[in-house]
């Protein structure tokens, strides 16, 4: 049953749901998978070594799917940044018209995405909405509300997204996507009543079979909680949620410890290039990598099309559940009320009659400044 809301009509997509750019997971495998399936499949630009190598992987997503898909295009500080402007020439050569942007600056290769004829649909990731109104005035076409549940960049002010989708919702003027802590159907339900036009998900398709990504990576995703996520340079306001791992737990460490605040202290810890070969060899442990505290809610390792198909029946089910809730006639009440007791009858204990000043003997009482606390409540 397809979905029509702003971003299924503007993407030509079956389901509002997009596979956000990951870095060294949005190869063609996963982006073809995801636009077969209905969704929204993305490559990671900067996976790529050149603008060249990324020409070359458009083409390859391209003979897997007839389907769209799209290029992320992050734009992060760097001693040596990369030719971005290289990258979106190559996207708009190849005839990509779908980009999901973030990071920094974006104006000038917004730019030079829009100059493009036709001009290129960008979403662009926000963690807050002073950030989005400012993309607004960029020119995007979506933005994508990132909350602080979602994994890698959370930002520095910690709004998740039950009021951050709220916020969008009230003061925005362009359409916008829910990011961060989605990885079924009732969740995109509540992102669409919250007002958002659809979901971007990264961590639960990393957990898929077509992800290309280690076994043993996916099944540690798997067997984690909600609470194995690690916060790390938060100190160099440049916050990234991390598995929790030994080395980002290290990392943590040596930041929260650090007497000089030297980055090169904790670089070591946070290499990208460990965090590579994580996804190669399958060490959970061998460096860090990204994970939101979605992975909580991931229990197995479906296919995309299983999964994309799933969230749909689930969404449906949930909104027409939601919608049969509303009836015409206040119900009549199921359970039948006790009597109470006499409110006029003296209370007592095995300590004898509890009034109004009366204590407990045996209570705990703590006093703090001019507050005195009690396990009954409070005086002052």
């Amino acid at each position: 049953m397809p979905f029509n809301t702003a971003l299924t009509r503007a993407l030509g997509i079956k389901v509002p749901v997009v596979q956000g750019g990951m870095q060294w997971v949005g190869y063609a495998e996963l982006a073809s998978a995801v636009s077969n399936a209905g969704g929204l499949g993305i490559l990671t630009a900067l996976t790529q070594p050149t603008p060249e190598d990324l020409r070359k992987e458009i083409r390859r997503c391209r003979s897997m799917t007839d389907k769209p898909f799209g290029v992320n295009l992050t734009l992060l500080p760097a001693l040596h940044p990369p030719d971005y402007p290289a990258y979106a020439r190559v996207i708009l050569e190849e005839g990509i018209r779908i980009v999901e942007t973030a990071g920094n600056s974006p104006g000038p290769v917004i730019k030079q995405l829009k100059a493009a004829n036709p001009p290129c649909i960008i979403l662009h990731k926000c963690t807050t909405i002073r950030h989005a109104q400012s993309a607004v005035k960029l020119g995007v076409d979506f933005l994508s509300i990132d909350g602080f549940e979602c994994a890698g960049h959370v930002g520095e002010s910690d709004i998740t997204n039950f009021i951050l989708l709220s916020k969008a919702r009230q003061t925005l003027g362009v359409p916008f996507i829910a990011s961060g802590g989605f990885a079924d159907g009732q969740g995109l339900a509540a992102a669409l009543s919250l007002g958002a036009e659809g979901i971007n998900m990264g961590t639960r398709f990393m957990c898929t079979a077509e992800a290309p990504i280690h076994q043993k990576i996916k099944e540690a995703i798997v067997q984690a909680q909600e609470t194995d996520t690690e916060l790390v340079l938060r100190r160099w306001k440049n916050t990234s949620r991390l598995f929790r791992n030994k080395v980002a737990t290290e990392a943590v460490k040596v930041e929260r410890e650090s007497t000089t605040g030297k980055f090169e202290e904790v670089a070591p810890f946070v290499s990208g290039k460990r965090g590579r070969q994580v996804f190669l060899n399958g060490d959970k442990d061998y460096g860090v990598w990204t994970a939101g505290q979605v992975i909580g809610l991931i229990h197995d390792i479906p296919t995309c099309d299983e999964l994309v198909k799933r969230i749909e029946r689930e969404a449906v089910e949930t909104l027409s559940k939601a919608t049969s809730l509303i009836t015409d006639e206040v119900p009549q009440q199921e359970i039948a009320g006790k009597k109470m007791p006499d409110t006029n009858a003296e209370a007592t204990s095995e300590h004898g009659r509890v009034g109004e000043n009366v204590n407990n003997p045996e209570a705990q009482t703590l006093r703090y400044g001019n507050f005195e606390f009690s396990a009954s409540g409070y005086d002052c």
